[in-house]
């Protein structure tokens, strides 16, 4: 816990994006539209991505063709690193949930930086563990937490709530299917979930043409409830 605190404070005033901006052989700006793919499952896996804007979900496809949502993304992520521990090819897909404005940095090009600039390499080794112990967490709510809770998690970590900074006042749309996978359950318990959320004004939906999410402070309740 102090380790991670003190490679928080040591890096500050680092900041990734401008960093890798200044990568230039291996470096590639891409624009994504909503709904477009940025990787598909079995693809080669030869390059690491970094969200300067929008968000991006994560989905893998079993062997008999169902599919799962398995992490929705926002700016500051990276995706893909998994060619840098030697993953030939990727283990799932990424499509752009939101217009997107990426960096795709090529496996060698990051392997260089991350040798080069130490400050870097602190930041993306803290990244790394943080997002190791959200999958534990992850883990744990799904072994032991109610769907009501999962849910609930899920929409909380969509506007960045518990994280710094000022939590977003509307998430992008998403479908219910898409929840539905996220927390392990059914599209009907989640839309029974989400009525009574609305009901209790926990949520409500702020329409117009993206359809958003509008999540408040007060669905922490049914998270920390037993």
């Amino acid at each position: 816990m102090m380790a991670s605190v003190a490679i928080s404070k040591r890096n500050r005033g680092f900041n990734p994006g401008t960093f890798l901006a200044t990568i230039g052989e291996g470096r590639k700006s891409l624009t994504v539209s909503r709904k477009h793919g940025i990787f598909t499952q079995g693809d080669t896996a030869d390059a690491v991505f970094y969200i300067q804007k929008g968000k991006v979900r994560l989905s893998v496809v079993s062997k008999v063709g169902k599919e799962a949502t398995i992490g929705i993304l926002n700016e500051g992520n990276f995706f893909g690193e998994g060619s840098l521990a030697g993953q030939a090819l990727r283990m799932g897909s990424a499509a752009a949930m939101t217009d997107c404005h990426l960096l795709r940095i090529e496996k060698k090009a990051m392997m260089d930086a991350l040798h080069r600039e130490h400050a870097f390499s602190d930041m993306f080794v803290a990244y790394l563990l943080g997002r190791n112990i959200r999958y534990e967490e992850d883990l744990v709510d799904q072994l032991f937490n109610s769907s009501e809770k999962r849910l609930a998690r899920v929409l909380l970590m969509l506007a960045h709530f518990g994280k710094e900074g000022v939590p977003e006042p509307v998430v992008p749309k998403i479908s219910q299917e898409t929840l539905a996978e996220m927390v392990g359950t059914t599209r009907s318990r989640v839309s029974f979930f989400m009525n009574r959320f609305r009901k209790l004004g926990f949520i409500h939906y702020a329409g117009g043409i993206e359809g958003g999410l509008q999540v408040h402070s007060s669905l922490l309740n049914v998270v920390l409830h037993d």
